[in-house]
């Protein structure tokens, strides 16, 4: 096991820039943070390749961790590289993976949701009602992002999510016979109107416009969700989690 204690080190510099979208992109890693995500990217395996723990942080005995490196750090480069007001001291660095979805039948398609509180509820949501895969397109915040990574509690481990085109998706699966259903306010029905089934995609979009239009015409569909209170709209992942479960049950 490696210690290291200068917040120079030229390991911990490299670390931290993994907070940046910049350096995640250019190395094809990202850093994740707290014992339930390093857990869950242990489960995973494939993605792994390194564990970074601050020297008043223990291992919990029950994780298998193989042959992954440990590196042990002091609490003040375990601070530096902590993205949250409570620093659980144990982090990991994982490899992005480059996962397909050619067999998928049920489907979430995201654009350009920006927030990334909303993106990882939005992925955490679709890997709990066991949607195939996500695809996230231009203008979406980055799905590595360390709140992105929080919100999601471990879902990128579970299921694909691709950064796509989403015109290019949608063709793909309409070739298919795959259903796409938009999210809108105006020229919808409501989503009750539909019959839910295994196969299908559902395509969301931005918290302020909403799915663009260029997407909303070329639909099988699309939807709406009644709102019965003075509320103006729902919140987009709570959307999400409506539709998707109804959609697949």
């Amino acid at each position: 096991m490696k210690y290291i204690e200068s917040v120079n080190n030229s390991k911990v510099k490299q670390w931290k820039k993994l907070l940046t979208k910049k350096e995640r992109d250019k190395s094809g890693t990202f850093l994740v943070e707290g014992f339930h995500l390093v857990e869950e990217a242990i489960k995973q395996g494939e993605q792994i390749s390194e564990i970074i723990v601050s020297e008043k942080v223990g291992l919990p005995p029950r994780w298998d961790l193989g042959s992954t490196p440990v590196t042990t750090i002091t609490e003040e480069i375990s601070d530096s590289l902590s993205d949250t007001e409570a620093p659980q001291g144990i982090y990991a660095v994982c490899r992005q993976a480059n996962p397909e979805a050619g067999n998928a039948k049920s489907l979430l398609l995201i654009d350009a949701v920006q927030d990334p509180g909303n993106l990882g509820t939005m992925i955490r949501t679709a890997d709990a009602a066991g949607i195939d895969a996500v695809i996230v397109g231009r203008g979406s915040v980055d799905i590595y992002n360390s709140k992105v990574l929080r919100s999601a509690q471990g879902s990128h481990f579970h299921l694909p999510i691709i950064r796509g085109d989403l015109h290019e998706w949608m063709d793909k699966l309409q070739e298919k016979d795959i259903p796409v259903y938009g999210t809108a306010l105006e020229g919808a029905s409501a989503y009750t109107d539909i019959s839910g089934g295994d196969s299908f995609a559902l395509i969301v979009g931005n918290e302020g416009n909403g799915v663009g239009k260029d997407y909303l015409a070329n639909t099988t569909a699309n939807l709406y969700i009644p709102i019965y209170g003075k509320s103006e709209s729902l919140n987009v992942a709570v959307a999400t989690g409506i539709l998707l479960y109804y959609l697949k049950k």
